[in-house]
């Protein structure tokens, strides 16, 4: 009657409906994962060129952060002023060095999205025994909240000065309109006096927020796509070979259906390998960088006014749950593929025969080393993880207090 559509609940899903979020949202810096498979050039000339502009932007208001940086960090008097801009460069040394990664390994990334095609359950049958459903509109929840949360850092920081400007002399009654940057930039020129300098200066620092912000999320939105689908996969061999009665299958049937499981199972072990190859280096990165950004983030939070602190908090929230999501799809691929050599053990297995009980044998085995991502120094994502990082962020904080106030 209102024109109201009622939302159709998806019978069947396809393998880009579970890799489409983040491929949509890198394509709004210009990134395109498949550019190579596009047939329409000038699309994908326009968004390379649009990629670069944009990243060209973005490192050189970040060789202005690091200038204010270098000429405030020298004098006690401004420390405060040089740890305000601290989390903003690691920040922005995570979305620089988080971009150069996936380029390095795109043809590695795009191997991989290929194979978990492969494997993807195409059938409704296929995926209710899967649970795809669940696995999706779990991952969507993960994802839009990390996204919106991550992304409102950058843009509290991008619009707050110029929102607080515009009411403060339109509707406040202050004869001057501030002209404020949301973040600290020593600029080359007078960036302030001259009105059109002014916007053009803000506008261009708000897009290069913006790429940071994006580049910055996208990777780990693309972590979080594949452990996901392998996750899946691990848990569906889990519940399978769980339910698997041998006693109901002649010693053919069994020792075919253990076999299946061995290539099944080391099919997705070599994927996470591959997942590890792509991603360890870059979550290496990004946790010794969130440790200092936690930590300068938690020293404004205790050092600043109430209008920072506020700031702050968002980033360091951010910067937390980036860290915490990241360790726990971790977790996730370690305890889902664990289980398949509990289920080996726990299904009935009693009466089959010594050749198919020698296969189950090896998938025990083989699940004692389970899947995982293993940054360089660091033991494998998991839980623990997590709180090494904030010990690490802890240590950190408590030096810089010591330093700051003596």
């Amino acid at each position: 009657m209102f024109g109201f559509k009622k939302k159709v609940k998806r019978d069947v899903f396809t393998f880009e409906d579970l890799t489409r979020f983040p491929m949509i949202f890198y394509k709004t810096i210009g990134e395109d994962i498949f550019s190579e498979r596009d047939k329409n050039l000038l699309r994908r000339y326009l968004l390379r060129f649009y990629l670069v502009l944009g990243f060209l932007n973005f490192n050189a208001y970040v060789v202005g952060e690091i200038a204010y940086f270098i000429v405030h960090i020298t004098s006690t008097t401004t420390l405060l002023e040089a740890t305000a801009v601290a989390p903003c460069i690691g920040f922005s040394f995570m979305a620089d060095f988080k971009q150069f990664g996936l380029t390095v390994n795109r043809k590695l990334l795009i191997k991989l999205l290929d194979d978990l095609k492969e494997i993807f359950p195409m059938t409704k049958e296929q995926q209710e025994a899967y649970h795809v459903a669940f696995y999706n509109r779990h991952m969507t929840r993960v994802m839009w909240l990390f996204t919106i949360l991550c992304m409102t850092y950058t843009s509290s920081f991008s619009f707050y000065p110029a929102i607080k400007s515009t009411i403060k002399y339109f509707f406040m009654g202050s004869e001057i309109f501030e002209r404020n940057y949301g973040f600290h930039i020593l600029f080359p020129y007078d960036a302030e006096t001259d009105i059109k300098i002014y916007w053009v200066s803000y506008w261009g620092l708000a897009h290069c927020a913006y790429v940071a912000g994006v580049s910055y999320v996208c990777v780990d939105l693309l972590l979080i796509t594949t452990i996901t689908q392998l996750t899946m996969h691990f848990n569906y061999m889990a519940d399978t070979l769980e339910a698997y009665d041998g006693d109901a299958h002649t010693d053919e049937e069994n020792v075919k259906f253990a076999q299946n499981l061995v290539i099944y199972h080391a099919r997705g072990l070599d994927l996470s390998e591959e997942v590890n190859n792509i991603f360890s280096l870059l979550i290496l990165w990004n946790f010794i960088a969130a440790s200092l950004v936690i930590c300068f983030a938690g020293f404004q939070i205790t050092a600043s006014n109430v209008e920072d602190i506020v700031l702050y908090f968002i980033f360091f929230s951010a910067s937390l749950v980036q860290v915490f999501v990241v360790c726990y799809y971790g977790d996730e691929m370690i305890s889902s593929s664990s289980r398949i050599g509990h289920a080996a053990f726990n299904h009935n297995w009693l009466s089959c025969s010594s050749r198919y009980k020698q296969i189950m044998r090896y998938i025990i085995m083989r699940s004692q080393k389970p899947a995982s991502i293993r940054p360089p120094t660091f033991p494998p994502i998991s839980f623990n993880t997590f709180m090494k990082v904030i010990s690490m962020s802890y240590q950190f904080f408590a030096l810089l207090r010591t330093t700051y106030y003596g």
